[in-house]
C-alpha cells in the first residue's frame, strides 16, 4: 500500500458523482438582453414613481431666497411631507405658480419661506413682520429692509402667505397673494449642490 496521497484535484466538484460531467449551460444572448431590458424598465418605473410622489430636484434660478439658498443651488424636496404631513411656519416649500404671478418671466414652480398659515392676520411696519398682532420671530437667515409692506392680510382657510428671505427682492405673496394647499408640491430639506454647501435646510 502506498503512502502517497492521490494529487490534489484543481476543479471544483460539484454534489453527485455526475456533477462533473454535465456540461456547463450558457444563457442565451436574448435572455441576457431580455433580463437588462426587464432591470432598467423596473429602475425606470421606480425613479419615475419616486420623482412623481416621493422626492423631486429643483434647482434655484433667483436670488429671492438669499442668503438661506444661492442662485444654481440644487434642492431635493420631500413631497410625501406635504402630502401626509403639516406645513408649518418657517417651512422653505416648492409651489405651484400662482396664476397671478407677475414678476416678470412666467415659471411653472416656486420657492418660497411659508410665513402665514390658515386663519393669520398678517401685517406690517417698518422692517417688522406681525403675525396676530405680535412680532414675528424669523429664526432664519433673511435680509432687511423689508420692502414692499404687507397690508392687512388674513389667510383663508387651506391657503398660506410664501415670502422669500430676501425681502426686499422677493416676488411673493405680497404681489401675488395666498397660495392654496393644492398648489403645495413639497418641502425642501437638503441642499445637495454645490458640494461645498451640501446640507439639511
Amino acid at each position: 500500500m502506498s503512502d502517497e496521497s492521490p494529487p490534489e484535484s484543481d476543479h471544483l466538484v460539484g454534489v453527485g458523482d455526475d456533477a462533473t460531467k454535465r456540461p456547463v449551460r450558457h444563457r442565451s444572448r436574448t435572455a441576457w438582453v431580455l433580463e437588462w431590458v426587464v432591470i432598467v424598465v423596473v429602475a425606470l418605473a421606480a425613479s419615475l414613481l419616486i420623482r412623481t410622489y416621493c422626492f423631486q430636484t429643483f434647482y434655484i434660478p433667483s436670488a429671492s431666497m438669499e442668503p438661506t439658498l444661492q442662485i444654481g443651488d440644487r434642492l431635493i424636496v420631500d413631497k410625501l411631507s406635504v402630502e401626509f404631513g403639516t406645513i408649518n411656519r418657517g417651512d422653505i416649500v416648492v409651489f405651484k405658480a400662482p396664476p397671478s404671478e407677475n414678476c416678470g418671466a412666467k415659471v411653472t414652480d416656486l420657492i418660497k419661506r411659508v410665513i402665514g398659515l390658515p386663519g393669520d392676520h398678517l401685517t406690517s411696519k417698518g422692517n417688522t413682520i406681525y403675525v396676530n398682532g405680535k412680532p414675528l420671530k424669523e429664526n432664519w437667515p433673511h435680509t432687511e429692509p423689508l420692502g414692499p409692506p404687507i397690508g392687512n392680510v388674513t389667510v383663508a382657510p387651506n391657503r398660506y402667505f410664501m415670502m422669500g428671505d430676501n425681502h426686499s427682492d422677493s416676488c411673493d405673496s405680497r404681489s401675488w397673494g395666498t397660495v392654496p394647499r393644492s398648489d403645495m408640491i413639497g418641502k425642501a430639506f437638503v441642499r445637495i449642490w454645490p458640494l461645498s454647501r451640501i446640507g439639511s435646510l
